[in-house]
C-alpha cells in the first residue's frame, strides 16, 4: 500500500494556470482524494476548524448505529491540502466530489481561499458542516466520540479505521489536530484493553 508523505506534497505549486480548479482537503481527502489532479500542495483556510462533529449515517455508519466523521466547523482555522485539478477535468470532478460529499445533504458546498506557505492564495472547493442539518453533531464530549465512533461501521468501513488513517496522515505531513490525536490514543487504549481482556 502506497503511503503519501510530507515528501509528495510541495509547500507551495509550481504553477496556477488560470481555469485550473482547486479542491481543499482536510480529512479522508487527503488520504483517498479519489479524483485526478496535476499537483497538491499544503495549505490553510482561516475561519473554519477539522472537527469530528458530523453524525455518519452511511459512510462510516447507519441510522441505527451512527459514526462520526469530519466537517468544516466554524471558527478557527484548518492545515490541510488544496489539490489542482485541469480545467478540462473540473466537471468529472465535481460530480465525483458530489456524490461522495452531499450523500445525505449535511455539507455546504463552498469556495473558500485556501492559503499556500508563499502567502499566495487560490479559491478551492471545500465541504463546510452545515449547523442546521439534522446529522450536525457539534462539539461533543470526549467519552461521546470515543463511544460513537468505537462502534460504527458504514459502506466505507470502520470508523475507527477512518480517524486513524486520518490523524496517521495528517501526522506525516506535519499537521498536528488536538481532537484527532486525543480520540486515537483513547480508542487505541480501548482496543489495548479489549485485547487483554
Amino acid at each position: 500500500m502506497h503511503h503519501q508523505s510530507k515528501a509528495h506534497f510541495c509547500n507551495a505549486p509550481s504553477s496556477r494556470p488560470d481555469g485550473d480548479f482547486w479542491v481543499f482537503g482536510y480529512g479522508s481527502l487527503i488520504w483517498k482524494p479519489g479524483f485526478e489532479y496535476v499537483e497538491s500542495a499544503l495549505a490553510d483556510v482561516q475561519g473554519y476548524h477539522r472537527s469530528l462533529c458530523i453524525f455518519s449515517h452511511v459512510h462510516r455508519g447507519t441510522p441505527e448505529r451512527p459514526g462520526l466523521v469530519l466537517g468544516l466547523d466554524h471558527g478557527g482555522s484548518c492545515q490541510g491540502v488544496a489539490f489542482r485539478v485541469a480545467a478540462e477535468r473540473r466537471e468529472e470532478t465535481l460530480c465525483y466530489l458530489r456524490e461522495r460529499e452531499l450523500v445525505t445533504s449535511v455539507y455546504l458546498e463552498k469556495t473558500l481561499p485556501a492559503r499556500f506557505s508563499d502567502g499566495a492564495t487560490v479559491p478551492a472547493l471545500a465541504y463546510v458542516a452545515d449547523r442546521d442539518h439534522e446529522q450536525y453533531a457539534g462539539r461533543l464530549p470526549l467519552d461521546e466520540v470515543i463511544r460513537l465512533v468505537s462502534g460504527a461501521r458504514g459502506v466505507f468501513g470502520d470508523n475507527p479505521a477512518y480517524v486513524r488513517n486520518t490523524y496517521e496522515h495528517l501526522l506525516r505531513l506535519d499537521i498536528h489536530d488536538e481532537e484527532l490525536a486525543a480520540v486515537t490514543r483513547k480508542l487505541d487504549a480501548s482496543s489495548c484493553r479489549i485485547a487483554a481482556e
